[in-house]
C-alpha cells in the first residue's frame, strides 16, 4: 500500500521529492522548544522512543537503581553469605512437611527430607504431625553430616512463627548434631 501511495504522489510531484519528504515523515511538535521536528517513522508504524539514559528502544528493560546510591554496606552484611554459607530451609503443608539445606553462594542443595519420599512415607503413621516433623529433623541432620556440613542458619519466613512444627524440625536437627543459628526479626 505504501508503494502505491508514494508512486502516486512521486507521478503528481514528479521528480521534485523534497515536496514528497513532509509526507513520509511524521511532524511532531516540540512543546517545550516551540521549533518542528521532523521524525521519521519507524518501520512497524510505531514510533521508537527512546530512554533517556541509555539511548536504547524503550522495549529493553531498565537496570534497577537503588533507592538510596549512597548507603553503606556493611562488612557483616558482605561476608555472611561465606561466613554462614548453608540455610535452612522448611516447608510444612496440610500434607507434609519438606525440609532442605542449600548453599547461599552457589545455591546447590547438600541435603534434602521430606515426608513425601517413599523411604519416609511408609515408616510414618501420619506425614504432618510433630513426630513426622522431628523425624524429618532426624533425617535431614543425618544427610547433612554425610555432606560434611555440621552449621546452618534458619531465618523463619514472613508468614511462619517459630513455633509447633518448625520449631520442631529445627529442635530436631539441634539435638542430632547439627548447629543452628536462628535469626528471629
Amino acid at each position: 500500500m505504501l508503494k502505491q501511495v508514494v508512486a502516486k504522489y512521486s507521478a503528481i510531484y514528479g521528480s521534485n521529492r523534497a515536496k514528497l519528504r513532509p509526507f513520509l515523515c511524521q511532524t511532531s511538535c516540540g512543546f517545550h522548544n516551540g521549533r518542528t521536528v521532523l521524525a521519521p517513522r519507524s518501520f512497524f508504524g510505531v514510533e521508537d522512543y527512546v530512554d533517556d539514559d541509555t539511548s536504547r528502544p524503550y522495549t529493553y528493560q531498565k537496570e534497577k537503581k537503588s533507592k538510596n546510591p549512597d548507603k553503606h554496606v556493611s562488612f557483616k552484611q558482605r561476608t555472611v553469605a561465606y561466613m554462614e554459607p548453608f540455610t535452612l530451609d522448611v516447608f510444612i503443608s496440610k500434607r507434609f512437611v519438606s525440609a532442605s539445606l542449600t548453599h547461599r553462594v552457589t545455591c546447590k542443595q547438600v541435603a534434602v527430607a521430606g515426608t513425601n519420599s517413599k523411604d519416609v512415607k511408609a515408616v510414618l503413621r501420619s506425614r504432618c504431625d510433630i513426630p513426622a516433623c522431628m523425624s524429618i529433623g532426624r533425617i535431614l541432620s543425618e544427610r547433612a553430616k554425610e555432606a560434611d556440613v555440621y552449621t546452618a542458619s534458619y531465618t523463619p519466613r514472613d508468614q511462619d512463627k517459630f513455633e509447633g512444627k518448625i520449631r520442631a524440625v529445627v529442635q530436631s536437627l539441634i539435638d542430632n548434631g547439627i548447629d543452628v543459628k536462628i535469626y528471629l526479626d
